[in-house]
């Protein structure tokens, strides 16, 4: 297992913290969410690590419960602001 490339894809606030709409991220194998969630913080240390606190996750498409799921090459991790209901 070598490592793996993710497309991040940030939307509203997110989108607005980072500066663009999506990156690449290289990772070690065997990295999480939680290990993507690390290296965004450090690619964007002034705004993006106060909206990450507040945000969810999707990866593939599937809400992200717990961020010690693996990653896998190729995946997508969509940054959501939270949601209001009503």
């Amino acid at each position: 297992m070598g490592p793996v490339t993710i497309v991040v894809r940030y939307f509203a606030a997110a989108r607005a913290a980072a500066g663009l709409e999506e990156e690449k991220v290289h990772l070690p194998a065997g990295a999480t969410v939680a290990d993507a969630v690390a290296e965004l913080r450090r690619r964007h240390p002034e705004d993006l690590p106060r909206v990450l606190d507040a945000v969810s996750y999707l990866l593939d498409g599937i809400a992200v419960r717990d961020p010690s799921r693996s990653l896998t090459d190729g995946s997508e991790l969509d940054v959501l602001p939270p949601f209001a209901g009503g």
